[in-house]
């Protein structure tokens, strides 16, 4: 009964804070500041009601698998097994902070992978389709997955749990950037700041521009917070900064 309970809770909470936060950058920029933002729009064009209901939908499908697959370690036998650790003396502050980093690498190269294989000719159709039906992405869409991509989705965390020392405080800000990130990934609008273009920064972090292109054209870009595998890989898309540039000099001008 208790493993229901904290399942249901548990749930629950990332639910709304999905709708929460997805809810929050939808109404910022496709409301509030929809005329501001004009040409911060990456696709000019509008996303359509039963697309964002079908996103919401299968996010929140997605949100209890993911859910029952923390819960499914956290919650058993399993849990000795793991580097879940109580007392933050025990790693330290620093690693406390750090592991939040080395954990989100960890997830980019993961999700760089299953990515690619999701993409596999013999799979796509009847798995990563679902989340391709947003071709024109908006915030809702980040967790709009089908329910063998949440599964492989969710796992990220019950395998950091196994593979690096983890605090419930780093574990709870590791998904809640995620989730951010995700969003932001999804957002349908460049919202980077001017300065990013050149900063070494640019260099390495994926920008709404550069999943957005994943989305629209099917394939490239492959990673989720680091343009570092596609890079290594050879699978960036050889459009993404002349597309970034077009976008970012809409929005501030031609830059130097």
């Amino acid at each position: 009964m208790k493993y229901l309970n904290d399942f249901f809770d548990l749930s629950s909470t990332s639910i709304l804070y999905y709708l929460f936060l997805a809810g929050l950058y939808y109404w910022l920029c496709y409301i509030l500041f929809k005329k501001a933002l004009y040409n911060a729009k990456i696709q000019q064009k509008e996303i359509k009601k039963a697309d964002i209901i079908r996103e919401i939908s299968h996010s929140v499908i997605s949100s209890f698998i993911m859910t029952f697959l923390i819960l499914l370690v956290t919650h058993s036998s399993l849990k000795q097994y793991t580097m879940i650790y109580k007392n933050i003396s025990d790693y330290s502050l620093y690693w406390l902070i750090g592991s939040i980093f080395v954990g989100l690498f960890i997830h980019d190269t993961y999700f760089y992978w299953m990515h690619r294989i999701l993409h596999h000719e013999k799979i796509f159709k009847y798995v990563h389709l679902i989340h391709h039906k947003s071709t024109n992405p908006s915030p809702f869409a980040a967790y709009s997955f089908h329910i063998a991509e949440a599964v492989a989705e969710g796992l990220i965390v019950p395998i950091l749990l196994f593979v690096i020392p983890l605090h419930s405080i780093s574990v709870y800000i590791f998904i809640i950037s995620a989730l951010v990130i995700n969003i932001y990934g999804h957002l349908g609008y460049e919202i980077a700041p001017k300065w990013l273009r050149n900063s070494f920064l640019f260099n390495i972090f994926n920008t709404s521009v550069y999943h957005n292109l994943h989305h629209n054209k099917f394939k490239g870009n492959y990673g989720l917070y680091f343009r570092f595998w596609d890079k290594v890989m050879k699978t960036e898309n050889p459009d993404y900064v002349k597309t970034y540039d077009r976008i970012q000099e809409k929005r501030f001008g031609k830059q130097s």
